[in-house]
């Protein structure tokens, strides 16, 4: 007598994400009731198999079920029944579940649910039928679904994704989850961007030697930050506080999180990344040699280099003219008496205490003037946000009388572009000078360095020397190995300073350099005239 081969099983567990099988146990307790199944009609599991996919589409995409199919071909010799626990495991497509049913049967295989009984008869498939296009109209529902809430949060201004590199999600009463700053690294990218818009970073390879020096902030699996990294947080609105997702057709928006830059500062991130290309910044420019590139020479007015040269028992450093033709070719000054020079050109700068005392009370004339402005300044941008919505109504009703897809289109890139627009004056209207601390909580930062800008050129950071030279001078100095340094121009604060050491209380220099505030009336010079020197002072001090 024939006796039938031992029925043998596998198992198949599936859940519908990877993260689904790292924060829940769906795939042990699926496992666990197969097993059961199996010990009850007396089947022996021989492998069992998961996937943490999808269950629609094709099924040759899901790793574990090709690994049943191929543990199938492999013993074919065997008689295995595939148990799983609830039909919507097996497949949630109705063209991929019955080719998957053929694929089993080809193979010899049965297949178990712990919630359907499978039946070969004309109505058992034709249930069968029906619950799988159940399976996939669910599944289609729920996609669905998902798409309409991600896209009405985006457009709420809310992020729906992963959260960006500087952020954290933390879940707040009536919003969801919401993106905040994750310290410390919000305020190194932070540091980053405001550095690149400022100048402070001149190329993105700077930005990018930032970030690599910043022990928190995360490089890939080799240690490294690349070029790509910087290049995605140069350009992401989201971290000026905006939201847009070309792929969800959502435009620029303001978000609901915090941004770590201002818009103003985003813009100007992105018009500098649109600007020519800069010479990349070399390697060794370092806290060796911290003038280099600052100093030119004499003769030929082209930036002096700087390198070690190695002598008998010891290496020297020189900054050196390497211009061709130039009278000074190849002839090099000791670092310590350059940089001793230069030393003492900033401590020429430094104010006695009277005299920095009387330019303190001139800078804090122009904090008082600048504030008294303010409101007149958010006026005239309030105006502006008026004007921007009039030409915003004028393109919808346009839009709305077109008759091709371009002009429509094109009427909609100009709504766009007004739209961003209106976001810069509102926040520039957001901006204006509303302080919170007095003149001197302020800018004691600020005054510290004009009192002794000596005392941040000896700081140990090659940036707090850089912020010296472009704080303190105008331009390059120039450099004579037989005279030293030329006479060298100072940016306006130092100007001024010098200029009330001179006698003349800091009048003429703050007449010739007056700066107006862009939309907004001069004040006329007869009606801030003085009728004495006191009066001058504060009159012409606050129009600078």
């Amino acid at each position: 007598m024939k006796t039938e081969p031992e029925r043998r099983a596998i198992i198949y567990c599936r859940v519908s994400s990877a993260r689904q099988s790292i924060v829940g146990d769906g795939l042990g307790s699926q496992e666990s009731r197969c097993r059961d199944f199996a010990a009850s009609k007396g089947l022996q599991v021989d492998a069992v198999f998961t996937d943490d996919v999808s269950g629609g589409g094709d099924f040759m995409k899901r790793p574990g079920m090709v690994k049943v199919l191929e543990f199938l071909a492999s013993h074919s010799h065997g008689a295995y029944v595939v148990i799983f626990d609830d039909l919507k495991r097996f497949a949630r497509d109705t063209i991929f579940h019955l080719k998957l049913r053929q694929a089993l049967s080809e193979h010899g295989a049965g297949v178990a649910c712990l919630n359907f009984n499978f039946d070969d008869t004309p109505e058992g498939q034709f249930v069968e039928t029906v619950l799988a296009a159940q399976g996939q109209l669910e599944r289609e529902q729920n996609r669905r679904q998902t798409i309409q809430k991600t896209k009405a949060r985006l457009e709420r201004g809310y992020w729906a994704f992963n959260a960006p590199i500087g952020y954290r999600y933390v879940t707040s009463p009536g919003h969801g989850k919401v993106l905040v700053r994750d310290e410390p690294i919000a305020s190194i990218i932070q540091e980053a961007l405001e550095g690149y818009a400022s100048g402070r970073f001149e190329m993105q390879t700077e930005v990018g030697r930032f970030l690599q020096e910043q022990p928190e902030y995360p490089k890939d699996k080799y240690g490294m930050v690349r070029r790509q990294r910087v290049k995605e947080l140069l350009t992401r609105c989201i971290y000026a506080g905006l939201i847009e997702s070309p792929t969800w057709n959502v435009k620029r928006r303001v978000a609901q999180h915090e941004g770590l830059i201002s818009i103003e500062t985003f813009e100007k991130i992105q018009d500098k990344l649109k600007g020519k290309a800069k010479a990349p910044v070399r390697v060794d420019y370092n806290t060796d040699f911290p003038l280099r590139g600052f100093v030119v020479c004499s003769d030929c007015n082209m930036p002096l280099t700087a390198c070690w040269s190695s002598g008998r028992s010891a290496r020297y450093p020189y900054y050196l003219c390497q211009t061709h033709k130039c009278a000074s070719y190849g002839k090099s000054v000791r670092k310590e008496k350059l940089e001793a020079e230069f030393e003492t050109l900033l401590l020429a700068l430094k104010p006695s205490e009277q005299l920095f005392s009387v330019a303190e009370s001139m800078f804090e004339e122009i904090w008082d003037h600048r504030l008294a402005f303010g409101e007149a300044r958010a006026e005239e941008l309030r105006e502006q946000l008026q004007d921007i919505d009039k030409q915003v109504e004028l393109l919808l009703d346009r839009i709305v009388d077109a008759k091709t897809a371009t002009v429509m289109g094109a009427f909609e890139a100009r709504i766009q572009k007004l739209e961003n627009e209106k976001l810069v004056l509102t926040e520039s209207i957001t901006a204006i000078p509303k302080p919170l601390r007095t003149f001197d909580d302020t800018l004691r930062t600020a005054l510290e360095f004009l009192s002794n800008p000596w005392k941040l050129w000896v700081s140990e950071h090659l940036e707090d020397r850089h912020a010296v030279l472009k704080l303190a001078f105008t331009d390059r100095l120039c450099y004579s190995r037989a005279d030293g340094f030329r006479t060298a121009e100072i940016t306006m604060p130092f100007q001024v300073i010098q200029s009330l050491s001179n006698g003349d209380g800091g009048q003429h220099m703050l007449k010739s350099k007056m700066v107006r505030m862009r939309g907004l009336e001069p004040p006329r010079l007869a009606a801030l005239e003085p009728k004495s020197s006191a009066s001058t002072n504060s009159a012409t001090s606050a129009r600078w």
